[in-house]
C-alpha cells in the first residue's frame, strides 16, 4: 500500500509544471516621461529611461561600458578623410506596427532630424550631415560637411533612433519602433507597459514578457516599494539615505555606480545681477559643493568644477579654483555693487537631489546677503518655464546627456552663456580626429566655463541602484538613461 501511494504522489508531482521562471518585470522611476518620442524637443531623461534599447533603436548604440555596438547598422566603414560613413543594414528588420526598416527609413530619420523645423534637442548631432543617400535596400551612405570627431558617438544617443514614417506623427503617445519590447498602454500618473515583440529581428532576445515603468517621486514611497515587492527594481533610487538599510536587507542589491549628470546650480547669464561675472564667482565662492553633497546626497557622488564627467580621461579637477571663502564673495559682490547682496528665486523641479540641494544652497548663500526664493515646480513647468523660456533666475538640474559640454556653444540655451571663443573651440574638438589633442582641447573648454563661472558646479549625480537579489542585467553605472530589458533575467 506504501509503495502504490509513493507511486501515486510521484505521479501527481510530475503532472504539475515546475515553479514557472517569472517573466516579467516592474522597475520603479522617479519622474514621468513628459511624452515618449526622444526626438520630440524634450530634453527628459525618463523618455530615455523608458523607450533607448526597449521600443526604439538606432543605426549603433552604448553599451553598458559606454562603448559604441552596432545594433540596425551590422557594420560601417568612414572614408580616410572622416567625411563619408557608410552603413550596412541589418535585414528582415520590422517596425511594430509591420513597416519594413530599410535604407529608405534610415533617410527618412535623418532628414528629419536634420530639417529646418526639427524639433530634436540634440540637433548637434546631425548638423554636419550634407546628405544621406541610399542606394539600395541595405546601404546607406551619409557625408558630412567637415569631420565630426563625435558623429558616430551621437548617433548612439537616443535622440538618434529610426522611425517609421507610418507612425512618425503619433510616437509621442503611441511611440513605434523596431525595438525587443512594444508599447502597450500608458496609465497617466502611474506607469507605462511594454510586452515583448515576438517578432523582433534577433531571435531569442529577451527572456522577459512583460514590463512596467511605475513613476514613484517620494523618496521614501520608492524604498517602501522596494519592501514591499510592489517594484522589483529601481535604477537610480531618489533618497540615498536609504541605501545603507536596503544594503542590510539580503533580498535586494545595492549598486553604486556613476551617471554622466552633471548637477549644476543653473544662472540666468543673460539677466542682471547673473550676468555679471563678479556676482558669479561670488556664488560659487559661497556654495561648498562638498557640504552640499554631504547634506543632499548623503556623501555619494562626485564633486565637479566644471561641466564635464570626471569618468572621462579629458577631465580636469577644478573643484578648487573656487574655494569656499565667504570673504571674497562678499567682497566681490560689493564690488559689483550689492555690498547688501540682493533678492532672487530658485526654482526647484521634482528630483529630491535637486530640492534638497536647493534647501542648503539657500542657506549657504544667505551668509553673503543673497537672500533666495525656493519655488518648487513640477518637471513639465520646469521645461516650459526654465528651459525652453528662459523664465528664471537660478535653478538645479543634472546634465545626463553624455560629453555634453557642447551645449555651452549654444546661444539660445537656457543659461544663455554666449561667447564667441567657447563656440570657436567647441568647432575646433569636434573637427579633431586625434583623442589625444581633442581631449587638451577638452581641458581648454572646462577651464573656460570655470573661469567665467557660467553656473555653479556642484557634482556629478550618483547611480544608486536597487533591486531584487534575483534579477540580473541592471546597469551599474549610466553611461546614457537607460534600462534596456532584454539584458534583464530572472535566476
Amino acid at each position: 500500500m506504501a509503495r502504490f501511494f509513493a507511486t501515486c504522489l510521484a505521479a501527481l508531482l510530475l503532472s504539475f509544471p515546475a515553479h514557472a521562471q517569472k517573466d516579467s518585470v516592474t522597475i520603479g522611476m522617479t519622474l514621468e516621461p513628459p511624452q515618449l518620442d526622444p526626438t520630440g524637443g524634450s530634453p527628459a531623461q525618463a523618455i530615455r529611461e523608458v523607450t533607448y534599447l526597449n521600443i526604439y533603436e538606432g543605426l549603433v548604440r552604448l553599451d553598458h561600458r559606454g562603448e559604441i555596438q552596432p545594433l540596425l547598422a551590422e557594420k560601417w566603414t568612414i572614408s580616410p578623410d572622416g567625411l563619408s560613413y557608410t552603413f550596412t543594414l541589418r535585414t528582415e528588420v520590422t517596425f511594430h506596427d509591420g513597416t519594413p526598416f530599410n535604407a529608405e527609413t534610415v533617410r527618412f530619420t535623418l532628414d528629419r532630424a536634420r530639417a529646418a523645423d526639427s524639433t530634436n534637442s540634440q540637433k548637434w548631432v546631425f548638423a554636419p550631415i550634407a546628405g544621406v543617400e541610399a542606394p539600395d535596400a541595405r546601404t546607406v551612405t551619409v557625408t558630412l560637411k567637415q569631420p565630426a570627431a563625435n558623429f558616430l558617438y551621437g548617433l548612439a544617443w537616443g535622440d538618434a533612433v529610426m522611425f517609421s514614417p507610418a507612425s512618425v506623427a503619433n510616437n509621442r503617445t503611441n511611440p513605434v519602433g523596431t525595438g525587443p519590447y512594444k508599447f502597450e498602454r500608458w496609465v497617466r500618473g502611474d506607469r507605462v507597459e511594454l510586452s515583448k515583440f515576438d517578432n523582433y529581428w534577433k531571435a531569442g532576445t529577451g527572456s522577459l514578457r512583460r514590463a512596467t515603468f511605475r513613476f514613484i517621486a517620494d523618496a521614501q514611497a520608492q524604498a517602501n516599494a522596494l519592501r514591499a515587492g510592489d517594484i522589483d527594481a529601481i535604477a537610480n533610487l531618489a533618497g540615498p539615505e536609504a541605501a545603507d538599510a536596503l544594503k542590510a536587507d539580503r533580498r535586494f542589491a545595492v549598486v553604486v555606480g556613476a551617471t554622466e549628470g552633471e548637477t549644476i546650480v543653473g544662472l540666468n547669464n543673460q539677466k542682471a545681477p547673473f550676468n555679471d561675472l563678479r556676482v558669479r564667482r561670488a556664488l560659487s565662492h559661497a556654495i561648498d559643493r562638498r557640504l552640499v553633497l554631504a547634506g543632499a546626497m548623503s556623501g555619494y557622488g562626485t564633486p565637479i568644477g566644471s561641466h564635464f564627467s570626471p569618468l572621462h580621461p579629458a577631465s580636469v579637477d577644478l573643484t578648487d579654483l573656487y574655494a569656499p571663502d565667504l570673504a571674497k564673495a562678499r567682497a566681490l559682490l560689493a564690488e559689483a555693487g550689492h555690498p547688501n547682496g540682493f533678492a532672487a528665486t530658485l526654482r526647484l523641479p521634482p528630483p529630491p537631489y535637486a530640492r534638497r540641494s536647493g534647501e542648503i544652497v539657500a542657506a549657504m548663500l544667505a551668509r553673503i546677503g543673497v537672500r533666495l526664493t525656493i519655488e518648487p515646480i513640477e518637471f513639465a513647468q520646469w521645461l516650459d518655464q526654465v528651459f525652453r523660456n528662459r523664465n528664471f533666475d537660478m535653478t538645479i538640474i543634472a546634465h545626463t546627456e553624455p560629453l555634453d559640454i557642447n551645449i555651452y556653444a549654444r546661444d539660445d540655451y537656457y543659461f544663455g552663456y554666449r561667447k564667441p571663443e567657447f563656440k570657436s573651440l567647441m568647432t575646433r574638438i569636434d573637427a579633431t580626429l586625434d583623442a589625444a589633442e581633442r581631449n587638451r582641447l577638452y581641458g581648454e573648454a572646462q577651464r573656460m566655463l570655470a573661469q567665467d563661472a557660467v553656473n555653479v558646479f556642484l557634482f556629478q549625480l550618483p547611480k544608486i541602484g536597487v533591486w531584487n537579489a534575483s534579477l540580473q542585467g541592471m546597469w551599474e553605472n549610466w553611461p546614457l538613461p537607460a534600462n534596456p530589458l532584454a539584458e534583464l533575467r530572472w535566476r
